[in-house]
Order: C-alpha cells, then structure tokens, then sequence
C-alpha cells in the first residue's frame, strides 16, 4: 500500500512540474512585454493587416477543410473498401509531416508540375500568393480534422442508421438526418482544432505562400519577421494573440469532447 502511495505521489509530482513548466513559457508571454507597447502594436497597419489576413484565410480554409472532412471521416469509419488502409495512411501523413516538409511538396505540386501549369492556365495562382495560404492551411488542418470526425462517427451505434435505413431513408438521408446530428459535437470540436492549426500555420504556408510583408504575413509569418529584425514587441504581440487563440481552440475542443 505504501508502495502504490509512493508511486502515484511521483505520478503526480511529474505532471504537476510539467504542468508547471509549460505554464510558466506561456504565461512568460503575458510577463515580458509592456502592456503599452502591446496595446500600440494592436493598432499598427501591420498588426491589423496580419490578423485580417489570417482570420479570413483560417475561415476560408476552415469551411474547406470541413467540406472534405465530413464526408472522408465517415467514409474511413462506415465502409470497408480496397486499399482503405493506405488511404488512411497517407491521409494522416501531414501529421507526421514538418510543415516545411510538406510546404515543399506542396511548392513542388502547384510550382511546375502538370498541376500547377493547368490551375495558372486557368488564371489560378498558388505560389507566392494568398491562395497559396488557404491551400497550405487547408492541407495542414485536413488530417486533424479527418481524425477528429472519424473517432467521432466510430462513436455512433451503427444501429442507428440501419434503423433509418429500415424505415425507408437512403443512406444519403440516413447520414444528413440521423448521423450528422449525433456527431455535433465532433463537428465543433474538428471546427475549432481545424481553425487553430489554420490561424497557427507557419512552415507551409512561408515555402507555399512566401513571407512578403503586406502580401502573405500571417501571423505567424508577422511573429517569424520582426524576430529576424529584432522587433520584439511586435513578435510578442502575435505570440500573445495566437495564445489566445490556441486557448479559447483548446477550451472549446474539450467542451465538445466532453458531449461526445
């Protein structure tokens, strides 16, 4: 007994040190700067034209990637088909990605290939370009937010929908009147992770889209250049916000989860 009393005491110890640590890094965010030189940096054009850019790329790629999510989640958690594991595999692979690994696929894919010059004869322009920042958000959100509606969907009793199927549904109108409803709470929580790792997307989007001030700034993009010129209150400032954001994602995530 005095054994196990020792043991979950050194359980608790670690995770309250690590608790501890992380809390003192983020909130050293909230400790270093002067709030004055905060509030005059949230005024800047700078500022303002960063977190425009990347509320609305993050909502444009956030609606997007829930588009293709939805339907791919349930399609890897209902059905059985060829080869379903390497999709789900390579699925999940910017996951294990870096992002600067996967900004560069992404160059390579949309630069020169036979895709690229197809999507630029159309007048569609993703290198160097604010495209460039919804595609490279969108593909580094996706496999998050696939993942998030797969656990989602497995949760759901199969029951259910044969029922609907029973009484007369197809499985279209199963899915958009039984299954959808019950997976609400997954939905949100896919919605708000995948708008967090939009409005956080650094490596891909600077190798997709560039890092031109007043072009493809987003914040993090905005927190990465006034580092190399040594602007620390207006890097801080960004770091703040993103924090915030990542917060409030985290927040509502386990509020969603916790409905699951």
């Amino acid at each position: 007994m005095r054994q196990v009393s020792l043991f979950r005491a050194v359980l608790v110890f670690l995770s309250f040190l690590i608790t501890g640590t992380l809390l003192l890094a983020i909130g050293s965010f909230f400790m270093v700067p002067s709030w004055s030189v905060v509030w005059e940096n949230l005024q800047s054009s700078e500022l303002l034209f960063s977190l425009r850019l990347s509320l609305w790329t993050g909502a444009l790629s956030t609606v997007l990637v829930m588009l293709f999510a939805l339907p791919v989640g349930y399609t890897l958690s209902r059905f059985d088909f060829p080869f379903k594991g390497c999709v789900k595999a390579i699925v999940d692979l910017p996951v294990a990605f870096p992002e600067l690994v996967l900004g560069l696929c992404l160059l390579l894919c949309f630069g020169q290939s036979f895709l690229g010059k197809w999507l630029q004869s159309l007048g569609i322009h993703v290198v160097f370009t604010q495209t460039g920042i919804v595609v490279a958000q969108f593909f580094t959100a996706l496999p998050y937010a696939i993942r998030i509606m797969k656990s989602t969907y497995d949760y759901i009793n199969p029951r259910l929908e044969f029922v609907s199927r029973s009484l007369g549904y197809s499985l279209f109108e199963t899915y958009v009147n039984v299954t959808l409803p019950l997976a609400k709470s997954g939905i949100m929580a896919a919605t708000v992770i995948a708008f967090a790792r939009c409005i956080g997307t650094f490596g891909t989007v600077l190798i997709l889209a560039g890092g031109s001030a007043g072009k493809t700034d987003t914040l993090p993009i905005t927190l990465y250049l006034n580092i190399s010129y040594g602007n620390m209150g207006m890097a801080l400032t960004c770091g703040i916000i993103l924090t915030i954001v990542s917060f409030l994602a985290i927040f509502v995530f386990e509020k969603a989860e916790a409905g699951l």
